[in-house]
């Protein structure tokens, strides 16, 4: 917990008792001690009210007496670790001795809790910090003033700075980031724990926005106060460990809740400094640079859990949630793109482009004509929209065969918006949509296989003993087989990017490589 414990320092140093009401009450001299280094006083703030709120929970559901026992260890354990004090330490382990199993259960719940709280502000002001740095006027009309280093705009100047502009352009398009999402053994969070704290998150988001004061504010309290004795009162693990499939709603969720927005709106920060003031107007020179790679459902190294049905089934659990985001963004644009032919021609391509997708569904085709009549930008996405959907319910007479159809088709309503005198509209939300289907596809993280080398060794003496097609081949042979059908049939259904990486452990020759 070491990206907590300066924190905590610092906060005890300035720790309050909650007071009968909830409100801060007197400083403990005993929670003093020397922090390494500040901490912003919106982030002290923020930590001050957390803990006296959950005071406030811990006194309604345990009483006084939890809440001192909870005071009593966190000022011993302080101390203890402030000033080397090994008596401190020693009536800290005797308090803890004292609990009964029901008292240790609530007081290390209560921690847990005060750690994910402080966790939450931590990363809340770490971002707005990152916002504040984004908002500052650009690094090169500013003299004197020092940038964060890991900031883009500094890392593109300091790179056209050494090749020229241009160059640093032409790195910029063949950047890639490729973080890959795995099951850690580690995170035992439950899902229902981080959308509670998520919920936290926005409220404190409302809170800076807004700024609410009279009823407003109490309401907001109120439901701050409701939030944290829901995180209080909800079990901290999972009763049973998680399958991989569970795994992989984990990793959907963040996908959900995160990754579809936000690695677009990364591309388009790049894109606006890069464009400055005719960003929107001019054609984006941001590429699509992340690829997600993903080993939940496909690392099958050691793990008898993860079999091709598994993955087969986490692929298409992904597949659903992305086609069904792209599904509704690609609809969320066309009602908002109201742009009359008369104004905004349609090109030929598009023309035609419309014709073709009203031919795959007719019935579908009039329905668009009631909706956007004489608007032909807004019916050919409204049809690409429907394509879309036909692709999530396998509707194989209208599904896409692949994203980089739908890429295809999305840029040709953008160039007949182009070439109509409408940028904006081009590059506005439509691009963001581009960017989204060529970072996820219609399978939102390229599955990486893995296997030990001497599960194929086995498998291929196994064949050449018996034949590919035996039924006598030993179960593990078979499950080596559909492993490899598996991949085949992700890659028919989602295209070669859904599932283009082996990787073999345990390597030491050649050999093993070749048995794949």
């Amino acid at each position: 917990m070491h990206d907590v414990v300066d924190d905590i320092e610092q906060t005890q140093a300035d720790a309050y008792i909650p007071g009968q009401d909830g409100e801060p009450g007197a400083k403990s001299s005993a929670l003093r001690v020397v922090a390494p280094q500040e901490m912003p006083n919106a982030l002290r703030d923020d930590v001050r009210r957390f803990g006296s709120k959950l005071g406030v929970i811990l006194r309604e559901a345990g009483g006084q007496e939890l809440l001192d026992d909870v005071e009593n260890l966190r000022a011993l354990t302080i101390k203890a670790f402030g000033n080397d004090d090994t008596k401190a330490l020693e009536e800290a382990a005797a308090l803890v001795d004292s609990f009964s199993i029901e008292r240790a259960d609530e007081v290390a719940r209560a921690f847990t809790v005060y750690f994910h709280l402080i966790n939450l502000a931590e990363e809340y002001h770490r971002a707005l910090a990152l916002l504040k740095q984004e908002h500052e006027p650009a690094p090169e009309l500013v003299r004197g003033v020092d940038y964060v280093e890991e900031s883009m705009p500094v890392a593109f100047r300091k790179l056209a700075d050494e090749i020229g502009h241009e160059a640093a352009l032409q790195r910029i398009q063949e950047m890639e980031f490729r973080p890959v999402l795995t099951a850690h053994p580690t995170e035992a969070r439950r899902r229902a724990v981080s959308r509670a704290i998520r919920r936290m998150t926005l409220l404190l988001e409302h809170r800076d926005q807004v700024r609410p004061t009279g009823t407003a504010l109490h309401e907001l309290e109120r439901t701050f106060l409701a939030e944290i004795d829901i995180l209080w009162r909800t079990a901290p693990i999972r009763a049973v460990r998680p399958t991989p499939l569970d795994e992989v709603k984990s990793a959907i969720n963040v996908f959900d809740s995160t990754l579809f927005d936000v690695v677009p709106s990364v591309y388009r920060r790049l894109d606006d400094f890069l464009l400055g003031e005719t960003a929107g107007w001019d054609k984006p020179v941001a590429p699509s640079f992340v690829r997600l790679g993903s080993w939940i459902g496909a690392d099958r190294d050691g793990n008898p859990n993860v079999t091709a049905d598994v993955t087969r089934r986490a692929a298409a659990m992904a597949s659903e949630h992305v086609l069904q985001a792209l599904e509704n963004h690609c609809r969320h644009i066309a009602r908002k793109i109201t742009i009359s032919d008369n104004d905004t021609p349609p090109s030929d391509a598009l023309r035609a482009l419309n014709s073709k997708l009203r031919a795959l569904d007719p019935k579908l085709s009039k329905t668009v004509d009631i909706e956007a009549p004489n608007e032909t930008h807004r019916a050919t996405l409204a049809l690409i929209a429907a394509r879309i959907e036909a692709t999530r319910l396998r509707n194989a007479d209208l599904a896409y065969p692949n994203s980089e159809q739908l890429d295809k088709d999305l840029r040709v309503v953008q160039q007949s918006l182009v070439n109509a005198g409408a940028p904006r509209s081009a590059y506005g939300q439509l691009q963001r949509l581009i960017w989204q289907v060529e970072t996820f596809g219609f399978h939102m993280a390229e599955m990486e296989f893995r296997q030990h080398s001497q599960v194929h060794a086995e498998a291929l003496a196994d064949i050449r003993e018996k034949g590919a097609f035996s039924p006598d081949l030993e179960e593990h042979t078979v499950e080596v087989l559909d492993t490899f059908r598996a991949l085949g049939a992700l890659q028919a259904r989602l295209g070669v990017r859904a599932a283009r990486r082996y990787i073999v452990s345990f390597t030491q020759s050649a050999e093993h490589l070749g048995a794949v």
